[in-house]
């Protein structure tokens, strides 16, 4: 894992110094090409406290598995009902043994004396228990034999019997996971047995399923028709303005106002396009192809390449192969908006902006780094929500709506990775994009 703090080692901040006239210029290195690197061991964390044996055995009972509980307790169960009917056997045979043990003579007595009587009668007694003791000990031995015996099998079986009671549970983990916004109309579990918990808990999952697929189906045609209801208006207040501004007899007050009305219908459109990529990228992919980020971001570079000449920005690229799946548009579009907030929000006439695509540790990395105006570290994480902008921003508007960041962790998300940005030391941002790679 990569922290922030390697973020900032690996974009390192602009030296600037005071040339002769005063003014200051950039003189650095630009930032390395190589992965990015630990800029030291991270912050050490308080001490773990001691656990005490009871939290230790609870710890290890959290970390096993529904499976592996339900097979122990088959076991622990038939263990103790063995013990018990080992117990209860051993009993019974001592005294069925004692009860049919020959009974001591009478009238010994009167046949080899009193003194002999007694002796021989100790003896007998003494063999009684002896030999009553062995065969207890002997049933005991191989009793507990048998009974570790059965007990292996018994855990075997119980693993068996968990599994067998747990398939309808994988049945709806299966299902769940194979669900999508194009799946959501015929996949279900649809259960079949008793009428248990288990079927009532599949039954009620369909029931919420079918719910979800009317919700994302109702959402689909939203966007659409807000797509076209949002944007002929708009088409038609432009096509109005461009005419009356080619005409020859126009006042220039009026030219002023039409250009002026171009301009904030232009960002109306803007705004409504953002906002159905915003609604569009939240939702299940629906292309999945492979896609090499390297090509991606050559062809973004290339598109703003006269945006960033007009504002002065020096784009460099570090451009390597990095190979993904996914819907090349949308992460088209997602590099795009980086790139545009990063040429947007930077030096004017003389700032720099670095692309970097590759692979790190086995993740996809796409990196954006600008120079610009100080960025507050606690106000980062909050561009990434719709129509949040800077504070230097709030006011004057004209830089965009605030949905930039939005789509850019609206589409990585669906992709399945991760964005995260930092503070650029010396000013700017830092963008960093991870997805899982091909």
């Amino acid at each position: 894992m990569i922290s922030p703090h390697s973020e900032r080692g690996a974009w390192k901040s602009e030296r600037l110094e005071s040339g002769p006239a005063g003014e200051r210029k950039p003189d650095g290195p630009p930032p390395p090409t190589g992965p990015p690197a630990w800029d030291g061991p991270p912050p050490a964390g308080a001490a773990p406290m001691e656990r005490t044996p009871l939290e230790r055995l609870r710890s290890i009972i959290d970390r096993i598995s529904i499976r592996w509980r339900l097979t122990i307790t088959y076991a622990v169960l038939f263990f103790t009902a063995g013990a018990l009917l080992l117990a209860v056997i051993y009993l019974l045979v001592g005294w069925a043994l004692y009860g049919a043990w020959p009974p001591f003579p009478s009238d010994l007595d009167g046949l080899v004396g009193p003194q002999l009587a007694t002796e021989i009668k100790r003896q007998w007694y003494w063999q009684q228990h002896v030999a009553i003791t062995g065969a207890q000990r002997e049933l005991l031995a191989r009793s507990l034999l048998a009974l570790l015996g059965v007990g292996i099998l018994a855990v075997i079986i119980g693993y068996i019997v968990a599994d067998r009671a747990l398939k309808p549970i994988q049945q709806m983990t299966a299902t769940a996971r194979k669900l999508s916004g194009s799946t959501l109309a015929h996949e279900r579990i649809d259960l079949k047995g008793p009428d248990d918990e288990l079927k009532e808990l599949a039954d009620t999952f369909d029931a919420m399923l079918t719910r979800l697929n009317v919700a994302f189906d109702t959402q689909r045609r939203f966007v659409a028709n807000a797509s076209h209801e949002l944007r002929t208006p708009l088409t038609i207040n432009r096509t109005v303005l461009e005419i009356a501004l080619g005409d020859p007899e126009a006042s220039g007050d009026l030219k002023a106002l039409g250009r002026t009305l171009l301009e904030v219908n232009a960002r109306n459109e803007r705004l409504i396009e953002g906002l159905l990529l915003l609604a569009r990228s939240e939702r299940e992919l629906s292309v999945r192809k492979p896609v090499d980020m390297k090509d991606v971001a050559e062809t973004v570079v290339d598109q703003l390449a006269a945006r960033a000449d007009k504002a002065g920005v020096t784009v460099i690229p570090d451009l390597r192969g990095a190979e993904t799946v996914g819907d090349p548009v949308l992460l088209e579009r997602c590099v795009a908006n980086l790139v545009e907030n990063a040429i947007k929000h930077n030096l004017p006439d003389s700032g720099r902006l670095w692309v970097r695509t590759g692979m790190v540790e086995g993740a996809l990395v796409v990196q954006v780094a600008n120079t610009g105006s100080h960025v507050p570290a606690y106000e980062v994480n909050s561009l990434f929500e719709p129509f949040r902008r800077l504070n230097a921003d709030r006011v004057d508007s004209d830089k965009g709506a605030g949905l930039g960041l939005s789509i850019v962790r609206a589409v990585v998300r669906a992709h399945g990775g991760n964005v995260t940005a930092v503070p650029r030391d010396g000013g700017g941002l830092v963008v960093t994009v991870r997805l899982q790679s091909r």
